[in-house]
Parts: structure tokens; C-alpha cells; sequence
């Protein structure tokens, strides 16, 4: 086979391995709550008990007319479960959320709420734990559509 051919095939089948490899990986990184892991959902179970549980309730239930400001104008906590507004958001917000407060960029400015940042209590890992462990609780439908809102 003459020099330039090969060259040419070498070419070829290396430019089809890479497209192949290109085009088979999500070049979207994964979220790092992942509701399938059982041991992150465990450990992020014992974390919401022990940190998130006293203000979103025992099982993501959140506080009573949590959509109606209380008497110094700050929202009661949230639920976590399907019938809040959690699973709306993307799983960076969530965890910016979770470790920072809402406090802007993750929630308005001049807005004052009783959702303490978590950064110096938990570690990262920690925090993506609880995430999967309240995403873990979601039906499978509102699942895939907040998975998309991550992935968008």
C-alpha cells in the first residue's frame, strides 16, 4: 500500500475514533446529587434530619402557609417535597442555596430570610448529599423535569 494512502486511512480512522469518543460522552457535567446513590442518599437523610428538618419538616413538608409572609415580612420555610418549588430549580442554585443563604446571586437583594447559609456547618459534599437525598424523595416525572432544568 503506497505511503500517502495509509497516511490518508491512518487519518481517517483516527478522526473516526475521536468524533465516536466526542459524540458518545454528555459534555454536560452530571449532577453530584444523584438520587440513585444509596449511599449519599442515606448520608444526605441524616444531614436533613439533623440540619433541615427542624424548618422544612420531618418529611420536606415545609411550614405552614409557607407562600403567606410572616408578621416580620420573611417567608416561612419551603417544602421539599413535590408540592414546593424546590424541584423548579436548577441543582447549582439549589446547592448555592443550601451552602450560602438566600442571600444574591441565589435570592433577591434586600431580601432578608431566615434560610441560614450552610457553609461553614457542612462540607460540599455534605450538601450535595441532602440534595440527593430530597431529590431522592420526588416522583420520577417531577425528577426528570428537574433534572432538565440542571441540564439546561
Amino acid at each position: 500500500m503506497p505511503y500517502m494512502l495509509k497516511t490518508l486511512l491512518l487519518s481517517l480512522v483516527t478522526l473516526l475514533v475521536i468524533a465516536v469518543f466526542y459524540f458518545s460522552i454528555d459534555s454536560r457535567p452530571a449532577s453530584k446529587a444523584d438520587p440513585r446513590n444509596a449511599q449519599q442518599v442515606a448520608q444526605g437523610e441524616k444531614i436533613y434530619d439533623t440540619h433541615c428538618a427542624s424548618c422544612h419538616g420531618n418529611n420536606l413538608e415545609g411550614q405552614p402557609n409557607w407562600r403567606t409572609p410572616k408578621p416580620n415580612g420573611r417567608m416561612p420555610a419551603p417544602p421539599h417535597d413535590k408540592s414546593g418549588h424546590t424541584w423548579h430549580h436548577a441543582d447549582e442554585l439549589l446547592f448555592g442555596i443550601s451552602k450560602y443563604g438566600l442571600v444574591p446571586p441565589y435570592g433577591p437583594d434586600n431580601y432578608t430570610s431566615d434560610m441560614p447559609g450552610f457553609a461553614n456547618v457542612l462540607s460540599d459534599e455534605e450538601i450535595w448529599a441532602v440534595l440527593a437525598y430530597i431529590k431522592s424523595q420526588w416522583p420520577s416525572d417531577i425528577l426528570t423535569n428537574q433534572q432538565q432544568i440542571s441540564a439546561d
